[in-house]
Parts: C-alpha cells; sequence; structure tokens
C-alpha cells in the first residue's frame, strides 16, 4: 500500500478516568493497566494497529505526566510509534483531534487518513472488524467524517447513542441525531425502535476534511490546536504541545464541537465486540468466568458464591455465600459492592478526593512508576519513612540533593553505583551506604537484572517536593 494511503493511527491516552478504582488512579488510569489480559490496554490497541500494511505509525496523545509510561509500555512491545504528543493541558477531544490532525498533515501529508481509537477499549479483531476498518477509510477518503457505532446488545445506560439515518454509498449512513446517555426507559424505547447504535468514540477522519469543519466550526479550537503544533518543541522522544496556544482551546468533545453540527457526519453500524470497559462489570463481562458466573484474579477462595468479581493484587482474598459482588483489593485500599451497582462508583471516588483523608487513595498508588523503575512505601512514622526503590538495568535516577532529610540505602538484589558529592561507590547484596542531608548523590544500575534497595529516610520533612534535581536524562530538571 502507497505511504499516501496508510491509514495514521491516533491514540488518545490521555484519560485521568477512576471508574475502575481502586486499582485506576488518576497517577495510573485504566488504559495502562492489564485489566483483560498480561497487557495493559493501551499496549493491547497499539497491538491492533501494528502488523498489518493498513497502518502508519501510531500517534499518541497524552498528557505530560503519563509520557514516560507510554513510551516505557510502547518499549515493551517492541512497536515504534509515530509521535508522542504531550498536551498541555487537557482540553478535550475535539482539540486533541484538531492537533493529531494538523500533525499528521505536517508528517504524513495533507491527505492522510485518521483512525481514531481509544487506549482503553476492548475490541474484537476477527474479519468483521476488519472489514469495517476498510469501509471507514474508503469512506473517509470520499470527504466523510465516519464515526462507528455499536450495534446494541442491551438497553445500556451507560452509552451515548446515534440514529441512523439514511443510506449513503460506501456502506455507512447518515447520522439523524445524538443522543446523550438515556435513562433506563428511554434506552429500553430506542432499543424496540430499531435504528440506534452506541456511540463507540472511535473515528475515521480525512486530516484536511476535519480541519476544514473544525476551522468552519469551531474556530477557536482549530486555531489554538495549529498554533499549539506550529509552536510545539521535541523534548527527548516526544513532542510538547504549545502550552499558552493550545490552553486558548475551549473544552470541547468532539461529538458537541464537529459531528453534531457537520453535514459530513457519517455513522458506520457495526456488530464486532466492542466494550469501553466503563465500570467493574464491564470488566467482569470481558474475564472468563466459572460455572458459577464468578471471574477471579489473583489470590482468592471462594465457595458457595455466584455471579462474583474478586481481583487482588495484594492478599488473599476469601467470600463466602455471596451473589453479585464485585470485591477488587490494591496495595491500599478495597472496594466491595454490587457487582449490578458498579455504575455508581463515580460518586464514591468523588467523595473520596473530596476529602483530604482520602485524596491520595484517588491519585497514587502506594507503588509509584517512574521512567528509571519506581518505589513503594512501606512505612511512615514521625521524622522517618521506609521505602522499597526498585531500578531498571541500564537507568539511573537523576542527582539531586535534599535540604532536610538524609537516607539510608541497603542493597537487597543486584548491583548499585552510587555518587556522593562526586566519588563514585559499587555496592553488592547486603552492602549499604548513609547519604547525609544536602549531599549531592545519584544512584544507577549498571547491572543486567534489576536492582533492589530499602530506602529509610530521617528528617524534619519528608516530602516528595523536596528534591533539587542537579542533573536528569529524563528532561526534569
Amino acid at each position: 500500500m502507497r505511504r499516501r494511503e496508510l491509514i495514521v493511527p491516533v491514540i488518545l491516552a490521555g484519560g485521568q478516568g477512576t471508574r475502575l478504582w481502586p486499582l485506576s488512579r488518576s497517577a495510573r488510569p485504566k488504559q495502562f493497566l492489564p485489566l483483560t489480559g498480561s497487557c495493559s490496554l493501551f499496549q493491547e490497541t497499539l497491538r491492533r494497529v501494528c502488523g498489518t500494511e493498513r497502518y502508519a505509525p501510531a500517534l499518541v496523545l497524552t498528557n505530560a505526566d503519563y509520557r514516560f509510561i507510554v513510551a516505557e509500555q510502547a518499549q515493551e512491545t517492541g512497536i515504534a510509534l509515530g509521535g508522542i504528543l504531550l498536551e498541555p493541558v487537557a482540553r478535550n477531544t475535539a482539540a486533541a483531534i484538531a492537533a493529531a490532525a494538523a500533525y499528521a498533515i505536517e508528517h504524513f501529508g495533507a491527505e492522510a487518513v485518521l483512525h481514531v481509537l481509544a487506549s482503553d477499549h476492548v475490541i474484537g479483531t476477527g474479519d468483521d472488524y476488519w472489514q469495517a476498518v476498510d469501509t471507514a477509510a474508503a469512506a473517509a477518503r470520499t470527504g466523510l467524517l465516519v464515526t462507528f457505532g455499536i450495534r446494541p446488545r442491551r438497553a445500556e445506560t451507560g452509552y451515548g447513542y446515534i440514529q441512523v439515518g439514511e443510506a449513503l454509498p460506501g456502506g455507512v449512513s447518515k447520522v439523524a441525531r445524538f443522543t446523550e446517555k438515556p435513562d433506563a426507559a428511554t434506552a429500553e424505547s430506542m432499543l424496540a425502535a430499531g435504528g440506534y447504535v452506541w456511540n463507540s468514540g472511535m473515528f475515521m477522519l480525512g486530516a484536511r476534511t476535519f480541519l476544514e469543519e473544525t476551522r468552519r466550526l469551531a474556530p477557536a479550537t482549530h486555531e489554538a490546536a495549529i498554533a499549539g503544533v506550529g509552536r510545539a518543541r521535541t523534548d527527548l522522544d516526544f513532542i510538547r504541545i504549545d502550552e499558552a496556544e493550545f490552553a486558548r482551546a475551549p473544552d470541547i468533545s468532539v461529538d458537541y464541537a464537529i459531528f453534531e453540527k457537520t453535514g459530513r457526519a457519517a455513522v458506520l453500524p457495526v456488530s464486532f465486540h466492542w466494550s469501553d470497559l466503563g465500570a467493574w462489570d464491564a470488566v467482569w463481562q470481558e474475564r472468563r468466568r466459572d460455572a458459577s458466573g464468578n471471574a477471579v484474579a489473583g489470590s482468592a477462595t471462594l465457595t458457595d458464591t455466584a455471579n462474583a468479581l474478586v481481583i487482588s493484587d495484594h492478599g488473599h482474598v476469601v467470600v463466602q455465600g455471596l451473589d453479585d459482588i464485585a470485591v477488587v483489593v490494591s496495595e491500599d485500599a478495597v472496594w466491595v459492592g454490587k457487582l449490578s451497582e458498579a455504575q455508581k462508583i463515580g460518586p464514591l471516588v468523588k467523595r473520596l478526593k473530596a476529602d483530604p483523608a482520602t485524596r491520595a487513595l484517588t491519585e497514587n498508588h502506594r507503588t509509584t512508576h517512574r521512567p528509571w523503575g519506581g518505589y513503594s512505601s512501606v512505612l511512615n512514622g514521625d521524622r522517618f519513612q521506609v521505602k522499597r526503590l526498585f531500578v531498571k538495568p541500564g537507568r539511573k535516577l537523576s542527582l539531586q540533593k535534599h535540604h532536610h532529610r538524609a537516607e539510608h540505602w541497603v542493597v537487597v538484589r543486584g548491583t548499585a553505583e552510587v555518587t556522593v558529592d562526586g566519588t563514585v561507590t559499587t555496592l553488592t547484596e547486603n552492602q549499604s551506604i548513609y547519604l547525609p542531608v544536602g549531599c549531592a548523590h545519584r544512584l544507577a544500575n549498571p547491572g543486567k537484572i534489576e536492582l533492589e534497595l530499602i530506602e529509610v529516610q530521617t528528617g524534619s520533612y519528608l516530602g516528595e517536593d523536596d528534591i533539587i534535581r542537579i542533573e536528569d536524562e529524563f528532561g526534569r530538571v
């Protein structure tokens, strides 16, 4: 296939949703979690758009907080990306897709066709899926803006709906109207009437056509996206969209800004398997279940229990004599509720976020990932803190110092190369070193296995913001 005919995948990976709390949190949301298999949802999306002649290398749009997660997970798959575009502020899907279209035209040409995909959906890729992709791409090349509509399997209140209009050449149809997430009665009536599909949030768009419609229907979005990409700068392997320009874009979805107004909108009704994993009951539906309808991930024992979802990455869970139950266990929080009412978790998370005592439970996990590895909190006390650090082979932390704390490192596994005020020391298992307050220090892993060590911090202030970076290979100085 000629380069100008290749489809450019655009993967939106900046969402911070917490509907799958307590595993999904703002610092590591669901797209980066392995919820249905051994790979994360983002990695599954990447694999879906590689290994076929249809696609050019994927463009990923995310925010700066997730840039290293995106780069690391892409590297783990061995899939080369066409670019990682960093949104400096969240401005919803209209501005994000417009920015991707501007970048794609610059690097792939004005006739580029974009396949816009969420990074956290589960999709079945049988022959019907690939036929739908080809049909949508052909329609997009004629100047239509195509949205994929999933033929409904039930009266779902968690999705928006599209009413399918008159048929157009090439297997697509006009969009008669969009309907926001309906109540149960409205959903039942639409299902009974027929002619409605779920709004999947997936699109096939000609980049030039989309920008033309954005300029006409949402000029502020168009101007901010074009200027933001035009003034973007390269930072390591990332493209940072200009903040001052991009921030001027309205916070509006592509549905509201473009699709509900344009005369070019088309819908392709499809029947391939699709789920947005919007709540824990959707995860239950995707996982393998036993004869009693139970889906289990992690260490658990279930007895006299049916239609249950049990997920634990920390500790053994025992459930006895219950039906329609969900138990999700993370390192520092547990959620228990009716599986059939999993959609109600949103207000609960908002309540936790509003309370200073529980806010951190919605933001960070006990284990925090960094581009060099990460750390887990083990024990906190008055003027001391204990952490477990893990450093990937060949990686090193920034050269840094602290004004308020001293640190003591004990190597548990691997080899550590420690720099303290210019002096380099190599430590192996069971060896330790003391880092006094104010010293310039750096930790590196020169070995071929993961370095693991215990860090004991002592001092008057132990916050993560007491870090003065002097030098950093990840551009964080």
